[in-house]
């Protein structure tokens, strides 16, 4: 099969581990970077220019979408789409996982518990949305943040007004959260494909760190989930419509509690801590999943 890697970092350890797991089992493996793709839309096939050539179709796409580039990168997954490739994530479900409201607003609509969660007016009283959310601490989240960036603990009431005026006097989007004391700064990373759950984590941040990001420090360990959990897990995916995810959630006195559905989830961590070959679950998945639309084609 002939695969592109959607990447602005050739280098990155995910993109590098997905190009082994392809070239590995005898596919064409090409990396583009989706920023300097040119979409042509219009009369005619939909065309692809990147480098100023021109893209022939690919059978399928892998989109490492940064948090910085979602729309321009959902673009392109759509103008691949219009050309008959299968992408791993389409672009609406990219959209829809990236937007964190939106995200909990969809999970919570099918019956996933999330975290109570607020999308704060200017110029809204915080103390009865404090209250709400069950008083302070509250986290206090950038709508697109990425590695525990944009995500912050307010631990005052004045603090939390000052960082939320901030933020819209800036025009950035934001959402407050309840912090979940008993989780003690712990999340689980469960990784799903093809709607099996086929690695999972346990990670806990590092001393005086709220944030479990194994970027900021953070420590991890395999952990093993209950059924309940790894129901939860498989339809917070499901609900997106993503075939590939990572799902992040906290253990809660009131149960698992879903922060956030990663459509682009890091391979590095995950992969080394439980050695798991994750990226080869991902084309062995585009592998039957190319022999299936072959098959509808062909009518067989």
């Amino acid at each position: 099969m002939k695969i592109a890697i959607l990447s602005r970092g050739p280098q990155l350890y995910s993109t590098q581990s997905l190009v082994r797991a392809g070239m590995k089992r005898g596919h064409a493996m090409h990396i583009v970077d989706h920023t300097r793709c040119t979409l042509l839309v219009g009369r005619g096939r939909p065309k692809i220019y990147y480098n100023d050539y021109q893209l022939q179709r690919f059978d399928a796409i892998i989109p490492r979408i940064g948090a910085s580039v979602t729309s321009q990168g959902a673009s392109v997954i759509s103008q691949f789409e219009m050309m008959q490739s299968f992408s791993v994530a389409s672009a609406e479900a990219l959209l829809q996982s990236r937007d964190k409201l939106r995200c909990l607003q969809k999970l919570a609509r099918s019956g996933i518990e999330v975290p109570r969660t607020a999308s704060v007016a200017i110029g809204q009283d915080l103390m009865p949305l404090i209250r709400e959310l069950g008083g302070l601490p509250v986290v206090i989240k950038l709508l697109e943040s990425t590695h525990g960036n944009g995500v912050m603990l307010a631990e005052t009431y004045r603090t939390a007004e000052s960082m939320i005026e901030a933020f819209q006097r800036l025009g950035e989007r934001i959402i407050i959260q309840e912090f979940i004391h008993e989780s003690k700064g712990a999340d689980i990373r469960a990784l799903v494909v093809a709607g099996e759950v086929v690695a999972t984590m346990k990670r806990q941040a590092r001393g005086g760190e709220f944030r479990s990001n194994l970027h900021r420090g953070a420590t991890a360990e395999v952990v093993t989930l209950s059924e309940e959990e790894k129901e939860i897990v498989q339809k917070s995916v499901k609900i997106l419509g993503l075939d590939v995810a990572g799902v992040d959630f906290l253990r809660s006195k009131h149960g698992p509690l879903v922060m956030e559905v990663n459509a682009s989830p890091g391979l590095e961590g995950i992969e080394g801590v439980t050695g798991i070959d994750v990226a080869g679950r991902i084309i062995e998945f585009i592998e039957r999943r190319g022999k299936e639309l072959r098959n509808v084609q062909t009518g067989e």
